[in-house]
C-alpha cells in the first residue's frame, strides 16, 4: 500500500528532527564505543549558549604524530556508536578516520564532536544572518512551514562559543596544531548549513568546510511554493562565501529521501563558488545517486570530505 503523505512527512520530520533527540536527556551516557584509538568526553559550559557535551575522538598512538590537525564536527551525539543514538545509525566517524590517517590518505587528525541542542538543534544551526537578512513576513512564513523553529535561530552564539570558548581550549589540552589550514568543520543536514556558514563568518578560524546534504530548504520538511530560505541562502553565499585563498569547500548530496530536494539550490550554489576562483583543487560538489538522508548514507561516503578537507600535508 502506498505511503500515505502524513505519514511521509511523519518520516521525514523524523529523518532531520529525530537527530535532535540527545542521549543526554536521560542522565549522562557511558562513552561511545570505539574500535580504534579513544574518547575524551567534555563538559562545555558557555557565556554564550547553554551547556554542550563534547566527545573528543584521539587516533591510534596519539600523542605520537602530534601535531594534529582538528575536525570539528556537528551532531558529535550520532557520531560514533550506533548503541546509543536513536536509529541505530552512527557515522562510524573513529572506523574512517582510523584507516585513512593509517593509509597517509590525510594528515593525522582528531575529531571533536559537538553534541547538538536536543529540541533547539534547528535554531541553532539555522545562520543566523540569513534569517535576519528575511522580511518579517518571510520569517513568519518559514516559522510556519512543517518544522517549526521553538525559538529565534541563535547560530552566532553557537559560533562564539565554538571559535571563542571550546577551540581554544581544545588547542589548549591537546597536541593540536591550531592555525586555519589545520582546522576544518564538518556537518550534515542542518550541520551542513552550519559548516557552511561557519567558515563564512570566520574564514580566519576554520581552512575548510564540509557540508553533506547540506538541507537548502532551511526548516521545511518538502519544498513549498514561497519557501524563502533557499534564495536567501544563495544571496547570503553570494555576498560572504570564503575567498578561495587557503580553503577547501566540499558539498555533496544524495537523490532520496529529504536528499532529493536538495539539487535545485545546490545547483545554484555552486557556480557562486566558480565564480569567485574556486577550482576543483579547492571546491567539490558531488552528488550520490540512491543515498538518502541518513547517517548510514554519510558513513558510506565520509572518506571523501575527510580527504578532501585534510590532506596530507606538504613534505
Amino acid at each position: 500500500m502506498p505511503t500515505s503523505p502524513v505519514r511521509l512527512i511523519a518520516r521525514l520530520a523524523l529523518l532531520i528532527a529525530a537527530v535532535a533527540v540527545p542521549a543526554m536527556a536521560t542522565g549522562s551516557p557511558p562513552l561511545p564505543h570505539v574500535t580504534a584509538g579513544r574518547i575524551v568526553r567534555m563538559q562545555e559550559s558557555s557565556r554564550f549558549v547553554p551547556p554542550h557535551t563534547v566527545d573528543v575522538w584521539l587516533p591510534p598512538g596519539y600523542p605520537a604524530q602530534a601535531p594534529y590537525a582538528v575536525l570539528y564536527m556537528f551532531d558529535g551525539n550520532m557520531l560514533f556508536d550506533a548503541t546509543q543514538t536513536w536509529n541505530h545509525q552512527s557515522w562510524r566517524a573513529a572506523d574512517t578516520a582510523t584507516a585513512l590517517i593509517r593509509e597517509g590518505r590525510t594528515r593525522p587528525f582528531i575529531i571533536v564532536g559537538i553534541w547538538n541542542a536536543g529540541d533547539r538543534r534547528e535554531s541553532e544551526y539555522y545562520p543566523q544572518k540569513v534569517w535576519r537578512s528575511l522580511t518579517r513576513a518571510q520569517r513568519e512564513r518559514a516559522r510556519a512551514m512543517d518544522l517549526k523553529l521553538p525559538v529565534e535561530p541563535y547560530s552566532d552564539a553557537y559560533l562564539r562559543f565554538l571559535v571563542e570558548e571550546l577551540k581554544p581550549r581544545i588547542d589548549e589540552r591537546f597536541r593540536v596544531a591550531g592555525d586555519a589550514s589545520d582546522t576544518a568543520v564538518l556537518g550534515s543536514s542542518m550541520g551542513g548549513l552550519m559548516a557552511m556558514y561557519a567558515i563564512s563568518q570566520y574564514p580566519r578560524v576554520f581552512g575548510a568546510a564540509g557540508c553533506l546534504s547540506t538541507h537548502w530548504p532551511g526548516t521545511a520538511l518538502k519544498p513549498r511554493e514561497g519557501n524563502p530560505s533557499p534564495d536567501a541562502f544563495v544571496a547570503y553565499l553570494r555576498a560572504h562565501a570564503p575567498a578561495p585563498a587557503g580553503h577547501r569547500i566540499y558539498f555533496d548530496h544524495g537523490t532520496a529521501t529529504l536528499d532529493a530536494m536538495y539539487a535545485p539550490t545546490q545547483q545554484r550554489v555552486d557556480p557562486l563558488f566558480r565564480a569567485r576562483g574556486y577550482t576543483g583543487a579547492d571546491f567539490q560538489s558531488q552528488v550520490f545517486p540512491g543515498a538518502a538522508h541518513t547517517e548510514a548514507a554519510w558513513a558510506a561516503r565520509l572518506a571523501r570530505p575527510m580527504t578532501f578537507l585534510l590532506p596530507p600535508r606538504a613534505r
